[in-house]
């Protein structure tokens, strides 16, 4: 594997990366600020076009260790493991926005929650995304020793 394609991969998944902190240590902060009448119309406004930008980023970040993986495959590579434990990663932070975050942010839309009730949700919504970002932090990991076997393997 060519290591320009191996640092584009690395890069384009921790842009993912860094944007999910981004959302826990700006948005999330800011949300917990709001009054709850304040959070739904900004969530009214701006959840949808937050929610566009982090499914884009969140296929494309989750397609990358599962090419590698069918890369690895087909080449046989030892870096297989490495790659397989990423897409398993990846799967894993996909399936936490069905699991748990479609129906909390389709309640934010509906506005469906008083405003007690919206402060606990942040903070389970909250304690959701630091497990999903630890999951996809974990996912680059491995991703990056998959490249590294594959990078490795052409200098020898």
């Amino acid at each position: 594997m060519n290591r320009l394609l191996a640092f584009v991969l690395v890069a384009v998944f921790a842009i993912f990366l860094g944007s999910q902190i981004t959302e826990g240590l700006l948005l999330l902060p800011y949300w917990k600020s709001l009054p709850a009448n304040e959070f739904y119309g900004y969530y009214a406004e701006f959840g949808p076009k937050i929610g566009q930008f982090y499914t884009i980023l969140t296929i494309i970040a989750a397609v990358i260790p599962l090419l590698l993986t069918i890369y690895c495959l087909v080449k046989k590579s030892p870096a297989l493991r490495y790659a397989v434990v990423s897409t398993v990663f990846a799967i894993a932070f996909i399936s936490f926005f069905y699991i748990y975050f479609k129906g909390a942010n389709q309640q934010f839309l509906e506005a469906a929650l008083e405003a007690d009730q919206l402060k606990t949700e942040l903070q389970i919504w909250g304690n959701w995304h630091w497990i999903r970002v630890g999951v996809e932090f974990l996912s680059l990991g491995f991703l990056i020793l998959a490249l590294n076997g594959l990078v490795g393997k052409q200098r020898t």
